[in-house]
């Protein structure tokens, strides 16, 4: 899964990365953290890009191909 931290704020329904921005919580995994993304991911799925039945459609789609569910 893909999208930038300031899109999981505005996503955020629990409101923790406004609080970790005001500094009322510390150590929320997310903000401060360094992510390296992998290199050879089997799957990219970049929500701020794709719909939700876009998304879903290419979760299964690769699942399909690598074998893990049924065709």
């Amino acid at each position: 899964m893909k999208c930038s931290v300031e899109t999981c704020a505005q996503r955020d329904p629990k409101g923790l990365y406004k609080k970790a921005s005001s500094g009322q919580i510390k150590d929320l995994t997310g903000p401060q953290d360094l992510y390296e993304e992998p290199l050879q991911a089997d799957l990219v799925v970049d929500t701020e890009r794709l719909t939700v039945q876009e998304s879903v459609d290419s979760i299964l789609a690769t699942l399909k191909q690598l074998g893990i569910t049924r065709p």
